[in-house]
């Protein structure tokens, strides 16, 4: 295993249990490119991570705002998305570790951003196991919360799928219509393909952990398409 003494000076946490920090690293498609049944990998690790990253989240928000409900949830889902945590797991170097397959590797900045955001939430549930809510919360505080400012000066939280409605109305006098494309994964960890459509015609896709965060991705890509024309 890489040595990860750099990485772990960097996040100013110290790992009691190193293998939960190499499992971090580890993506499916290694396990599977080695075919060794004695590898594990970071789904298990997301999967708890994206949990505690949420519930850190929600109770920063509601600590410090008063907004109405729809407001926080809005904030929360523009800290959590995935092309934010993937800048995060990028600026904290992330990708130099992961151990992906020789045909990941070579795949597309957008897959590879999707590793980032999953491998950040893994960190997360890794050191949820290791230190506990506290350790979690404080890599949470330092690396991710502060990019708040900026989704707030951006007006980054606007819900993608309502602003694409709106567009979609005025302009087009269409409704957005959402299709599952793929689903990929174990049932238990599963990742979702979306495509948004009007009138037949492909406009935005997203993937996501839920059905939910595939819709709102997509919305955003189409939004980046339709702004990137303009």
């Amino acid at each position: 295993m890489t040595d990860l003494k750099q990485f772990q000076k960097k996040i100013n946490y110290s790992f009691k249990d190193l293998e939960l920090l190499e499992t971090v690293f580890i993506h499916r498609s290694f396990v599977n490119e080695a075919k060794n049944n004695g590898l594990g990998h970071n789904e298990r690790l997301e999967f708890l991570g994206d949990a505690v990253l949420e519930l850190i989240v929600t109770e920063f928000l509601y600590k410090n705002f008063d907004n109405p409900e729809g407001d926080l949830t809005n904030f929360r889902s523009a800290l959590v998305r995935g092309d934010m945590l993937s800048q995060v797991a990028y600026d904290l170097g992330m990708l130099e570790f992961m151990k992906l397959s020789r045909g990941e590797r070579k795949n597309t900045p957008k897959s590879q951003n999707l590793i980032l955001a999953n491998a950040f939430e893994a960190l997360i549930g890794a050191i949820y196991l290791d230190g506990r809510y506290q350790a979690a919360k404080k890599i949470i505080k330092e690396f991710l919360l502060p990019r708040f400012d900026e989704i707030l000066n951006q007006n980054l939280f606007k819900d993608s799928r309502s602003e694409f409605q709106e567009w979609a109305q005025e302009f087009e006098a269409e409704t957005p219509e959402y299709r599952v494309l793929e689903e990929m994964g174990p049932d238990h960890n599963k990742m979702f393909k979306v495509g948004v459509y009007l009138e037949g015609k492909l406009f935005g896709e997203g993937e996501g952990s839920s059905k939910q965060k595939a819709c709102q991705g997509a919305a955003t890509d189409a939004l980046s398409k339709i702004k990137g024309h303009k």
